[in-house]
């Protein structure tokens, strides 16, 4: 067993063996997907979530280690390491503890301490340390070889060098990170000269801001930092009595065989440190602390949302017809074949101010009745609710073929490198409403060509560390690609970047070699796109689908690596690939046992060709929803009052409540408070994105625009 298994197991309660797998796994280049779905007897049947923590605490892991090793460079350098020293330094496990080791011997700005050492007087700190001498008789020898004879001068830099052994006391700084962590409170205050700001209004609930440290939800510790940021709030952390904690904290450091002059003189120079050194270092300690945290839930939440909106249920095999709606421009309409492909475009007017409902709805119902057009997609933007009543009044299409799809982030779509590469004829209101339909017909093919940032879910994005975000954010979508699987014949080059083991220029390759060679008829040929290796196609494989291909394990999530041994099986039982498939009730018998026993493959692995062989290409993705149908009393904000009832759909969740569409530009807010009769720990446990919901109008905020909603009592959805 090596250290790093060793410590993820202590950490993770997974065994070391599994660890050890994983960890081996990973330094060959195989992703978390892999991992998960093809290699479950290494790891013992370790799902995607555990192989995921153990990448990220190995991560972590290493981080240390290599903070370790330069830490003890620099300080063999110094020529001041010892054994005890250099065993604390390798046993530590945790980074803060590493830095307090650290503290003593890192290089330091010139500070008073420093100037006192440039005095020859750290050797007068360490006789009154001992506390055995009167510190003013001991400095009179030092002040007349380096102070001019000052004994004042003496004594406060020697206590200025005491102050900072105080400071850097490993003792003294958990005692005050106890203390804050248990009694500290966070308050904010108006910044001077910022009480007119109109900016203040986005803060108003946190103008007068005080809460202990260990109530403070990462939410709003987020929103507080923006503030300070801006320069409209100031935050202090705060001791309910920093007096006597000062006191308390200072009096740890005097020895206990100090005399009375020199216990005097120990204690105000640790008081000095407390005020100086101490409380300001362990409140970066604590905010950098509390700030990693609240990234943390904040980035957990936008992972949780991007992957509901990116594992939505597709719309299959129906012709879409998407209107990207607007009032003086008109609405954009496109029609879509089943897979996406743009059949037609133009622009209708049935809203205001030319409203010209009876030829919008004739050049509808031609268009419907040209490309077979089965479901209409309706962006939810600007004059949304106006166009579903014109398709509703005017009969269009059945009103559950009418979908109300999110259109966030479909403009940044259509002026995109990817979206000109698509449509280089048309202009950026047609790309825009492909994106609409494109998103009813398959989300997850759609919105992994959109920067996850402009999707409008999650909560504070800007405002946590862009990097963790980032890497957190292309895990889900390469989690939820790789779930799915990909057609390797339709799929775009986007898409297939995610695919484990590919990446932009891989997939930018297979893509070309398609184009060239026309559409690959088995996995195999992959091997023959130019920088695709062994290593890529293993990794890769079982997520691409065939169908239709020369082989029908292509279609499947099986892995290519265990085809000889399905086959073999097939034989035995007096079957090929094609007739064992179609036997469904045969294979409804089979068990993994069976098929371990026959071929020697792993019984993990053999289940799951077993469900893969019952359902070739299952999806994961549940069955599409019925279509949202909003409140019709309801047109504009001015329609609403407190009381009324009202249909919506959930489009973002944070973690202080749901923001909702009822059919108006205006989002409603239900505060987790609000969700239900009983207590609810998060939101997420009790609403998903596209979910709809009933509510009931509590608050009505006609300054600001804003809706707040109430669950409580309320029929589900």
């Amino acid at each position: 067993m090596n250290t790093e298994s060793a410590a993820l197991s202590r950490k993770l309660e997974i065994s070391a063996g599994r660890i050890e797998a994983v960890i081996s796994m990973l330094d060959e280049g195989a992703t978390v997907p892999f991992i998960s779905r093809y290699r479950k007897e290494r790891t013992g049947g370790l799902d995607e979530v555990a192989v995921r923590d153990i990448q990220l605490e190995l991560e972590k892991f290493r981080t240390l280690e290599k903070r370790k090793a330069a830490i003890i460079e620099s300080i063999e350098n110094s020529g001041l390491m010892t054994a005890e020293l250099m065993k604390k330094i390798e046993s530590c496990n945790e980074s803060t503890a590493l830095e307090d080791l650290y503290a003593p011997f890192k290089p330091k700005r010139r500070t008073r301490a420093t100037i006192a050492r440039e005095k020859g007087l750290e050797g007068l700190a360490r006789i009154i340390m001992s506390g055995r001498t009167e510190p003013r008789k001991a400095a009179v020898r030092f002040a007349a070889t380096s102070c001019g004879g000052d004994v004042e001068d003496a004594l406060a830099g020697a206590s200025d060098i005491i102050a900072e052994w105080a400071s850097e006391s490993i003792r003294l700084r958990n005692a005050l990170r106890r203390t804050f962590r248990r009694e500290a409170s966070l308050k904010a205050s108006v910044a001077k000269g910022k009480e007119n700001d109109e900016r203040l209004a986005t803060y108003r609930n946190y103008l007068e801001f005080d809460r202990p440290l260990r109530s403070v939800i990462s939410h709003q510790y987020l929103a507080l930092r923006r503030a300070e940021e801006e320069g409209l709030l100031r935050l202090r952390y705060t001791l309910a009595d920093e007096k006597n904690t000062a006191g308390a904290i200072a009096a740890m450091f005097v020895p206990e065989q100090a005399c009375d002059e020199a216990a005097e003189v120990i204690r105000a120079a640790a008081t000095d440190a407390f005020s100086r050194l101490l409380k300001p270092s362990i409140e970066n300690e604590i905010a950098a602390a509390m700030k990693e945290q609240a990234d943390t839930d904040a980035i957990a939440l936008f992972s949780s949302n991007l992957r509901q909106l990116l594992m939505a249920p597709p719309l299959r095999g129906k012709a879409v017809l998407a209107i990207d709606p607007g009032f003086r421009t008109g609405c954009k309409v496109v029609c879509l074949d089943s897979n996406g492909r743009l059949l037609d475009d133009t622009v209708i007017y049935p809203t205001p101010p030319r409203s010209d409902i009876a030829g919008a709805a004739c050049t509808l119902r031609r268009l419907i009745s040209i490309h077979g057009i089965e479901a209409i997609a309706l962006g939810n933007g600007t004059a949304s609710r106006e166009t579903g009543e014109f398709l509703r009044n005017e009969g269009i299409m059945p009103r559950e073929a009418v979908n109300i799809v999110n259109e966030n982030g479909a403009s940044i779509y259509s002026a995109s490198d990817i979206a000109r590469e698509e449509f280089p004829d048309k202009d950026v209101t047609v790309r825009g409403a492909v994106s609409i339909g494109r998103r009813l017909i398959d989300p997850l093919a759609e919105l992994v060509k959109i920067d996850p940032k402009s999707i409008g879910v999650g909560q504070y994005q800007h405002d946590v560390d862009h990097t963790r975000l980032k890497d957190a954010l292309d895990y889900t979508v390469m989690s939820c690609v790789n779930a799915v699987g990909v057609d390797l014949n339709t799929a775009s080059p986007r898409l297939l970047s995610y695919i484990s083991g590919i990446g932009p220029q891989l997939a930018s390759n297979i893509v070309a070699y398609r184009d060239a060679n026309g559409p690959f008829r088995r996995r195999s040929a992959l091997m023959k796109v130019p920088r695709l290796g062994a290593k890529a196609f293993e990794q890769a494989a079982g997520f691409l689908r065939i169908n239709d291909g020369d082989n029908p394990l292509d279609s499947t999530g099986i892995h290519p690596e265990t085809y000889a041994a399905v086959e073999n099986f097939a034989r035995s039982r007096k079957k090929d690939i094609a007739s064992l498939i179609a036997d469904k009730e045969f294979l409804k018998t089979l068990s993994a046992d069976e098929i371990s026993e026959c071929t020697g493959i792993g019984h993990e692995t053999a289940s799951d060709i077993i469900a893969e062989l019952i359902k070739p290409g299952r999806d994961p993705r549940t069955e599409a929803a019925e279509a949202a149908a909003f409140s019709s009393d309801i047109k504009n904000f001015e329609d609403l009052h407190e009381g009324m009832h009202v249909d919506g759909v959930v489009n973002n969740i944070t973690a202080f409540g749901a923001f909702v569409n009822i059919g108006i530009k205006e989002n409603a807010l239900i505060h987790i408070s609000q969700l239900a009769d009983r207590h609810v720990a998060a939101v997420n446990d009790v609403l998903s994105i596209g979910q709809k919901i009933s509510a009931r109008i509590i608050e009505i905020d006609f300054e600001r625009r804003r809706i707040g909603l109430s669950m409580k009592n309320m029929p589900r959805k």
